[in-house]
């Protein structure tokens, strides 16, 4: 009786799979973040949130940063259909994706310096500690998925980008743009 031959498909490329374990290292990482978070601000004096004399979050003009970041990753599920047909494809939403990734870090840059000029600091009070803790780790892992497509963008550009490649900055930019807005209710309202 004959062995069938063994086909060698990868379920998942081996870039995806590192990045998915890695990602799930970082969930756990912002659950003990949120939950420790959600368990200082229930204990908080009658409800008093945040703490007197410390401002309130800008939910409104957040929402903008929101809203690009969330848009650009509309902008990459676009990329990932274009992927099936040509790779060349993908550098349209590469640069997209790169310059909301981008408008997100620096609105929320902007954010920060207003934010410490009325006084919310990592000392004032466990809601600043808390803040500059949860969305400055984020805005790290964000800055990092902004290299990642830069890289994947410039690969794109010399025409050596790989499908398996793309998948693995993909996947961690989902990460990036799936997580903020569970921070963004969590933190901010």
């Amino acid at each position: 009786m004959a062995i069938p031959a063994r086909r060698n498909r990868e379920i998942a490329p081996s870039g995806v799979v590192g990045m998915l374990i890695f990602i799930v290292t970082e969930v756990m990482l912002f659950a003990g973040f949120l939950s420790a978070f959600t368990i200082t601000r229930s204990n908080a004096l009658m409800g008093m949130w945040p703490p007197p004399g410390q401002p309130r979050l800008p939910v409104e003009n957040t929402m903008v940063n929101t809203g690009a970041l969330l848009l650009s990753g509309l902008v990459l599920v676009i990329g990932h259909w274009r992927l099936k047909k040509n790779l060349t494809n993908v550098r349209g939403p590469l640069i997209a994706a790169l310059i909301l990734g981008s408008t997100f870090v620096a609105l929320q840059g902007v954010e920060w310096v207003a934010l410490l000029r009325q006084g919310l600091t990592m000392m004032s009070s466990p809601h600043g500690s808390f803040f500059y803790l949860i969305v400055g780790v984020h805005g790290l892992h964000a800055l990092a998925a902004i290299i990642a497509v830069g890289w994947a963008l410039s690969r794109s550009l010399r025409g050596k980008l790989k499908a398996s490649e793309f998948y693995t900055v993909e996947t961690f930019w989902y990460f990036v743009v799936l997580m903020w807005p569970i921070i963004y209710t969590r933190v901010y309202f």
